[in-house]
C-alpha cells in the first residue's frame, strides 16, 4: 500500500492537507487513537465529521506548552494499546527529541504521526509526507496530492487520489496522458 506508515516508527506530514492525511491514517489504524495539539489552537477534530469508527476511539489531549506536548507524545507512544499517535508541534522537533520519540514508538510498538509546519521536520523521522488538497473536477470528488518526500527505507513518490473522508477507501487517479493501454499482441 503506498500510504501505509511503518509500525513502531514516527512519521511526519506537512502541507495544507496534513490533517486529512492524519484522518486517513486514523481510519486505517485499528485500536485507540491519541491526537495531541496545543491548548491555545481553536481548531480540533469534530467527532461527527470524522471517518467511520474514528470518533469512538479518539482521545484528544491539549497540553499547555511545547515541552508538555512532546512529553505527552512520548508517553502516548510508549502506551502499547495505542495504535496511532497524532501530534501537532508548533516548533521544529530537534534531533534529540525526534530520536526520543522514535525510541518511545519502538518501545510501545506504536505508530506516530507529527503534523508539522513546512520545513520544520526532524531528521529522526522515518518518512515525511507533503499533503495538499487539489481542486475538485466533480461535486462528489475530493482529490488530494500526497507526496512522500523522505523515506529512510524505500523510495519516494507522489500520488493523486480521491478520498471521501468517510472511510479508509480511496481511488488513485491517473495523470493525464498516463493511461496504460494493453500491450499489442505479438506478430
Amino acid at each position: 500500500m503506498p500510504f501505509s506508515l511503518a509500525p513502531a516508527r514516527v512519521h511526519e506530514a506537512e502541507g495544507h492537507g496534513r490533517r486529512a492525511f492524519a484522518l486517513f491514517q486514523a481510519a486505517r489504524h485499528k485500536g485507540p487513537l491519541v491526537w495531541i495539539l496545543p491548548a491555545h489552537i481553536p481548531e480540533r477534530p469534530m467527532l461527527r465529521g470524522l471517518p467511520e469508527g474514528v470518533g469512538e476511539r479518539l482521545h484528544l489531549l491539549r497540553p499547555e506548552g511545547e515541552t508538555d506536548l512532546l512529553w505527552c507524545v512520548e508517553e502516548a507512544l510508549r502506551s502499547a494499546p495505542v495504535s496511532l499517535v497524532i501530534a501537532e508541534p508548533e516548533k521544529p522537533v530537534s534531533l534529540t527529541a525526534g530520536r526520543r520519540l522514535q525510541l518511545a514508538a519502538e518501545a510501545g510498538r506504536t505508530t506516530g504521526l507529527l503534523l508539522i509546519r513546512r520545513d520544520a521536520g526532524s531528521n529522526a523521522t522515518e518518512t515525511r509526507w507533503r499533503c495538499e488538497p487539489l481542486p475538485a473536477m466533480a461535486a462528489d470528488s475530493t482529490p488530494h496530492r500526497w507526496s512522500l518526500n523522505k523515506n529512510k527505507k524505500g523510495t519516494t513518490g507522489s500520488w493523486v487520489l480521491n478520498w471521501d473522508g468517510a472511510s479508509a477507501a480511496f481511488d488513485l487517479v491517473a495523470a493525464a496522458g498516463e493511461r496504460h493501454q494493453p500491450a499489442e499482441p505479438a506478430r
